[in-house]
């Protein structure tokens, strides 16, 4: 019984963890909300009826400037703009030996 109880509970336990993982509000929105977020992004240059051939790029394309024009403080996920550097490759020096190659001497 017990061999049968702990994969149970593993299971159930893989099944139930995205639940908690979710940050998102789901209260449900309303007409009135979705109709409001249409007009901000017509005004921001898409067209629903017209826009068949390049959907969703333009569709995220206006969604960003709409974003721009609310501040975009309540977005969420990595920062999107910056840079970074990795500094200048590894030289590694002549017939130095591989940390990971044990066979060579």
């Amino acid at each position: 019984m017990f061999k049968a109880l702990i994969p149970a509970v593993v299971i159930a336990t893989a099944l139930a963890a995205p639940t908690f993982a979710n940050a998102q509000d789901n209260a449900p929105i309303t007409r009135a909300q979705v109709r409001a977020e249409l007009v901000q992004l017509e005004r921001a240059g898409y067209s629903p009826s017209a826009d068949h051939a390049t959907y969703p790029a333009n569709l995220q394309a206006a969604q960003r400037r709409v974003d721009a024009q609310n501040g975009a403080a309540a977005a969420y996920g990595a920062s999107t703009d910056g840079s970074s550097a990795s500094g200048k490759p590894f030289a590694r020096a002549a017939g130095a030996v591989n940390p990971v190659d044990y066979s060579r001497s």
